[in-house]
């Protein structure tokens, strides 16, 4: 084992006496609505131990552990505890997992965004466990009068091998709870990991099959009413008047008011993001009535500001890419002077559209707000953010403003925006009762927050044998500057040049999975492919003849580049490998590759298709990840799926675009989303085995498969795909 120094704050060790006075840990399992089974009852435990904020021994040895981030669909929930309890040095089988509420004094970083919850969380969760652990055995030399170094734990027993002394955990746990926190700990070896890097189902596995409440929109109280809103029907409009009578008159609904969620001096937090500070709300006994009402509402709208249209945004962003000033983000050598003396110079333009989330579980948000508290409980993927935003709006100290987290159908950055939230506290502020609020399909797709449309123009020159001399990248995005100018091929061209802009728009825009890499990166793989048949070389060749110009004579710093070559290089390899590559196609099957970092992580993809007019029937897909140690394969391989399907799915058929301010698209009969028939027929994943500490995996699958599914079509059909999705696009054949 290696000693390490707790490094976890001396807050997140709270004993049980202060933690059963707030209320906040102890027995929190206000999710568990279900009846537990006779064994279940035997099995619990009579009294809990708090051995610190993260988890509780049972006094018969089983171990319940909080999860502290939300759980979006990411398995975190199984994850971040297995962490927890590999240290803790307990059998799983004798784990509860529970979901934290929002605790800012017990957690630290409770978000669900950026594919950062193990690399942000795996330190201090392994702490977790190791302290947990060094005070049961510290508990149990006391208690036999022996030195701690002695006892040996598995699988929640201590041991003392001299002396024969063998005792569960439960048997220390009260002695341990009184113990002051070690401030030196061993954590395991990584060959000693017997749960971590093990297939794990999920936790919530049999509730979600079974149907038991789990969700924000399950969530059923004495004395609830439901509320919707109406927002804007345009990006630049506003709220002015409204005759309500006839709504105000049908059956079940209580009261229709305009509401200001966001007063003027509201403290807004990055969350916020395409909050709308006035608008109308409807309250009544079900969303039905809700609805109905709604339709009977005459409300009048004035405009505020230009309301644009995707006609508008599509030459803004070409004026961005033609005139714009040029304002190097990166700039190695002269492009210029290379591009003159280039023999072939390789140009093309890639383009993408705004995108919904589309949540598969709507938009929701359960509040009863009284001038005593607030409570706040439903799907949100940024707790902290939200409480502070409450605290201004509200009028109300963040100690008496408790939010608990559902698990999420769904969020992919929608649910990073927390303005739902918001509108149910002031919806229940003001109607003095319990609200849950919910959006319909259509609510959600036409007020956003959606993913930014996007530009880019890549250039690239060679020289007569074909060595990749020069390359310029410019790109631009709604709301959105698109460009990481330090990532893959900065560092291995010697002159290089990338450039960013953006486009101001009133259409509210945000994070949308693998934000700015979900477009940037099939872009360049794409036109990377396109540049290796130029050169006349294969397209995995050249890649990695610019990764070994990275890793043997860098140009410029290294330390200024965002990856590591040799690890890019490797899932590259491995991709080939799995796949059997051979530069052709295989066995009739159209083949493309793509490789990506993003999210900490590198993938590699090779992908077989075949064409049926329009139709991409995809075959199968290879996938190489290195995202450092593997928690949960079983997870992992599931998270790997699921982005590869996402990615193709949206890059092939999905599309938002607007007139006059609104959106053309408003519920799944316009708005195309990829169906079961359209997915992959098999998906093999395959991981990096480097021991190097874990970082994110939610993300990092679905950038790339956007290219390796351009230059399968292109193989397919001799024609270069540029614009998303694909099945508008009608390229000509090359050559």
């Amino acid at each position: 084992m290696t000693l390490v120094k707790t490094k976890i704050g001396r807050r997140s060790f709270i004993r049980n006496t202060g933690l059963a006075s707030g209320g906040l840990v102890l027995g929190f399992n206000w999710l568990a609505s279900c009846k537990m089974t006779p064994e279940q009852v035997n099995a619990m435990p009579k009294e809990w131990f708090e051995l610190n904020g993260f988890l509780k021994v049972g006094d018969n040895g089983m171990v319940t552990i909080m999860s502290p981030n939300p759980e979006i669909g990411q398995n975190v929930k199984t994850a971040m505890p297995m962490i927890v309890a590999e240290e803790l040095d307990v059998a799983w089988k004798d784990v509860i997992v529970e979901q934290a509420p929002l605790n800012t004094d017990i957690f630290t970083r409770q978000l669900a965004g950026g594919s950062q919850s193990i690399r942000q969380g795996w330190e201090s969760l392994r702490m977790t466990g190791a302290t947990a652990r060094q005070m049961l055995k510290e508990a149990a030399a006391q208690t036999w009068q022996v030195p701690v170094d002695e006892i040996t734990t598995g699988e929640g027993m201590l041991h003392h091998a001299a002396s024969d002394k063998s005792a569960g955990y439960g048997e220390m746990a009260s002695i341990a709870s009184g113990l002051e926190v070690p401030e030196e700990v061993s954590v395991k070896e990584i060959s000693e990991f017997k749960i971590v890097g093990t297939d794990r189902k999920n936790v919530d596995g049999p509730k979600i099959v079974t149907g038991k409440p789990l969700f924000g929109l399950d969530i059923q109280r004495e004395g609830m009413l439901t509320a919707m809103i109406v927002h804007p029907p345009a990006f630049g409009m506003k709220y002015k008047s409204m005759d309500a009578t006839a709504a105000k008159a049908m059956p079940g609904i209580k009261d229709v008011f305009p509401v200001v969620v966001y007063p003027e001096d509201a403290e807004k937090q990055w969350s916020d993001g395409g909050a709308i500070a006035e608008q109308v709300a409807i309250v009544g006994n079900s969303t039905w009535e809700c609805m109905q009402a709604k339709k009977a509402l005459d409300i009048e709208w004035e405009e505020a500001s230009t309301l644009e249209s995707s006609a508008y945004h599509d030459e803004a962003l070409n004026q961005l890419l033609d005139t714009a000033p040029k304002e190097a983000a990166r700039k190695d050598g002269d492009v210029d002077k290379a591009f003159k003396s280039a023999t072939k110079i390789v140009e093309s333009v890639y383009t993408a559209p705004f995108l919904a989330h589309n949540t598969m579980e709507p938009m929701n948000f359960f509040a009863h707000v009284t001038p005593e508290k607030a409570e706040l409980l439903g799907p949100i993927q940024t707790p902290e953010f939200l409480e502070k935003t409450l605290v201004s709006v509200l009028g109300m100290p963040a100690e008496k403003i408790d939010i608990m987290m559902t698990r999420m159908g769904g969020g992919f950055g929608r649910r990073l925006y927390g303005t739902f939230a918001v509108e149910a506290a002031v919806i229940s502020q003001r109607m003095q009762a319990p609200i849950k609020l919910v959006y319909t399909r259509e609510d959600d797709m036409t007020q956003g927050t959606y993913r930014p449309s996007y530009k880019v123009r890549y250039k690239a020159g060679l020289d007569d044998k074909g060595n990749l001399i020069a390359w310029h990248v410019r790109g631009a995005g709604t709301n959105d500057d698109l460009i990481f100018e330090n990532r893959f091929p900065a560092g291995a061209v010697d002159n290089y040049l990338a450039e960013k802009h953006s486009l101001q728009t009133n259409v509210t825009t945000g994070a949308w999975r693998a934000p700015r890499s979900n477009f940037i990166a099939g872009a360049e793989q794409a036109f990377m492919d396109e540049v290796a048949e130029a050169a006349g070389k294969d397209p995995i060749a050249f890649r990695l003849e610019l990764f070994d110009r990275a890793i043997t004579n860098p140009v410029g710093d290294p330390k200024n580049n965002d990856y590591d070559p040799e690890r890019y290089a490797g899932v590259l390899k491995l991709v080939r490998e799995k796949s059997g590559w051979t530069g052709g196609d295989n066995n009739g099957k159209s083949r493309g590759v793509s490789a990506y970092y993003c999210h900490n992580s590198y993938v590699a993809q090779v992908m077989d298709l075949t064409v049926d007019g329009d139709k991409p029937n995809i075959d199968k897909v290879w996938c190489a990840v290195d995202c450092g140690i593997v928690i949960n394969p079983l997870s992992a391989k599931n998270q790997i799926e699921g982005g590869i399907v996402d990615g193709i799915g949206h890059a092939t058929y999905s599309a938002l675009s607007f007139s006059n301010g609104q959106s053309d698209q408003k519920n799944f009969d316009t708005y195309r989303l990829i169906r079961n028939m359209e997915a992959p027929k098999e998906i093999e994943s395959f991981f990096v085995d480097n021991g190097i500490d874990p970082t994110g995996l939610g993300e990092p699958s679905l950038p790339p498969i956007m290219g390796a599914l351009a230059n399968s079509l292109y193989r397919a059909t001799g024609r270069r795909y540029y614009h998303q999705p694909f099945i508008n696009d009608k390229p000509p054949l090359v050559g």
